[in-house]
């Protein structure tokens, strides 16, 4: 369960393209140890959101404070040393480099060490990787090339990733696209196993409503760019606005009516 202590706060964060108000006004919080989804129909503004939080894009107006920490429109690279870590819809891995590399390199990069990746780079972090690897379920292929691994293996990498880089909220943004129905579920008993045992923070985006459903302990509703709602699974379920702008597709039995 999460502590009460709030992780990470957005306050009235806005940004625009041109005419177009991407993310509006946006406030919400995420508690250390939650498990918090964000879900939307497409266009509500998901994916900026998650981009104004990692640097990726800068706000017009509003903050991100991370753990105390004001980060708004900071560079990537300095959001992701302060402990955010993010899992992209489409895997990011280097495919030619094998599953332990992958790790290593990581650990290399966040630890600031600027060796090129050979020689001894090689060796630094080897038992770690493949520590990491196992946590995962990947040991047994930690010599293979990461891009040889089915799609669900891959974000598991993706997800070990960002364990590597002493991550302390990891950000999935539909972590279940392109999977199948048994990747989907091997995938996210993984991610719920590794937030519950490594006291992980999880903030994530997800069109799979079982998946939300079954992962999140809060769920913030977003519509054309604005926060609707918020609340626990349940109340979401329940909420005759949240049915209107997005779950009314979905079929009665899936929303567990």
């Amino acid at each position: 369960m999460h502590s009460g202590k709030t992780l990470l706060r957005i306050e009235h964060l806005s940004r625009r393209f041109g005419g177009l108000r991407a993310v509006e006004n946006v406030s919400l919080e995420v508690k250390q140890g939650d498990r918090h989804a964000i879900i939307g129909p497409n266009g509500a503004g998901k994916s900026t959101l998650f981009n104004l939080i990692t640097g990726q894009l800068k706000p017009n107006s509003g903050k991100v404070v991370f753990d105390g920490r004001d980060i708004t429109g900071k560079p990537p690279h300095v959001i992701a040393r302060t402990g955010i870590g993010r899992a992209f819809q489409i895997t990011t891995i280097f495919p030619k480099l094998t599953v332990r590399k992958n790790l290593q390199y990581a650990m290399l990069a966040h630890r600031g060490y600027t060796v090129r990746p050979f020689g001894i780079a090689d060796r630094m972090f080897s038992a770690e990787a493949q520590d990491l690897a196992e946590a995962v379920g990947l040991g047994a292929w930690a010599d293979l090339p990461a891009g040889q691994l089915s799609h669900g293996d891959q974000r598991a990498i993706e997800i070990a990733i960002s364990l590597a880089l002493g991550s302390k909220l990891v950000l999935l943004d539909e972590p279940t696209a392109g999977m199948s129905a048994y990747e989907t579920d091997k995938a996210m008993e993984l991610v719920r196993q590794l937030a519950t045992e490594r006291h992980l923070t999880l903030l994530f985006c997800e069109h799979d409503m079982s998946v939300v459903f079954s992962t999140a302990r809060t769920v913030t509703v977003m519509h054309q760019g604005r926060v609707l709602t918020a609340g626990t699974p349940e109340q979401i379920r329940r909420n005759p606005d949240v049915q209107k702008v997005y779950l009314g597709e979905l079929e009665e039995e899936e929303l567990g009516a």
